[in-house]
């Protein structure tokens, strides 16, 4: 977390510039976007320091850091929900909209109609008292995605079958807590693509799954992204589960670390040549069965806590990494990154 009266870092190009090509249809383009919240004596203390990010049509942007890095308050800020006392700047326009400026009510039609989240723990959108099937179905009509409430039932069971349940019209009449947390989060699924929104939000989806479940569900994602060619925007701290959604040419990757995102390209080539110390440090940390029992790496306190890599420059296309520790460790100099 960077304080806010800092002297700002070396001006350069944000996150968002130099990493798509132009023209590219983006579901959302976010820009400089900060986040802060007032803390000890009336101080405030940016949380999410100048991001920029842009979310193809139809691809997957991953969002990956440790907890506490400011992913998800940056996704829910961008999706026009910034947490409550927080002073928000910068832009996340959508078709048009900064859904950080939209009327309340206008961001309602957006939500659920064009941008659809699922969140970590399913518990949190499903309500205990009523079936998961008049939850949908619900949705369904609140938001006029059937012309009446028959069409609307069958749209329900479509959904379910779409998200894969097996036996829609059983589960229909399930209450969330007769339900495994793989079926509540797909059912979480379904009321997000009810109206096969442009974007998905996804807050780590699968952390609170074992690993098979949160295997599927990631899959199930994925899945629903080429049937739809839905965005996505993928929030994890887990380097396999980003690994295994962001697997196509053009998914993306960012790397956030204390509220900046220090390194962004293309997924494949960010897992497979990291560019800045904090990425290879995360990737090193990932335990694999071929990791010696005790011998589990952790991310450095010099590489976590270092404060000063504020400016990021283009090394190759699609593919970002902070100036000043990044190009050190990758051996480059400041006119090599800067061309």
């Amino acid at each position: 977390m960077t304080d806010i009266d800092a002297p700002e870092a070396a001006t350069g190009r944000t996150a968002a510039h130099g990493q798509l090509a132009p023209g590219v249809p983006l579901a959302l383009d976010a820009t400089a976007v900060c986040v802060s919240f007032r803390g000890h004596r009336g101080r405030w203390s940016r949380v999410v320091d100048r991001v920029g990010l842009g979310l193809e049509r139809g691809q997957v942007t991953v969002l990956i850091g440790e907890s506490g890095s400011g992913k998800t308050v940056f996704a829910r800020t961008v999706a026009g929900l910034p947490p409550r006392g927080a002073r928000v700047t910068g832009n996340a326009v959508f078709d048009g909209m900064n859904l950080l400026a939209l009327h309340r009510r206008r961001l309602r039609a957006v939500h659920g109609d064009r941008i659809g989240m699922v969140p970590q723990d399913p518990n949190s959108s499903l309500d205990p008292m009523r079936r998961v099937g008049a939850q949908i179905v619900e949705t369904i009509v609140q938001h006029r995605a059937a012309p009446d409430r028959a069409a609307a039932r069958a749209r329900m069971l479509e959904l379910l079958e779409l998200v894969q349940i097996r036996d829609p019209v059983r589960v229909a009449h399930r209450y969330p807590h007769e339900l495994s947390g793989g079926m509540r989060q797909r059912v979480a699924i379904a009321i997000a693509i009810c109206c096969e929104p442009e974007l998905i939000i996804a807050d780590e989806p699968s952390s609170a799954l074992d690993a098979s479940v949160g295997a599927r569900v990631v899959d199930l994602l994925d899945d629903l992204r080429e049937r739809l060619g839905t965005a996505i925007l993928f929030i994890t701290h887990d380097i396999g589960i980003a690994a295994r959604i962001a697997h196509r040419s053009q998914d993306r990757m960012a790397v956030m670390l204390g509220g900046r995102v220090v390194e962004l390209g293309y997924a494949q080539q960010v897992l497979t040549a990291a560019g800045h110390p904090y990425t290879r440090a995360l990737i090193a940390a990932e335990p694999s069965a071929r990791t010696p029992r005790g011998q589990l790496a952790v991310v450095p306190d010099a590489i976590r806590y270092a404060r000063d890599w504020g400016e990021l420059v283009d090394v190759a296309p699609g593919h970002a990494v902070a100036l000043r520790h990044g190009a050190a460790e990758a051996g480059l100099s400041r006119a090599e990154v800067t061309g």
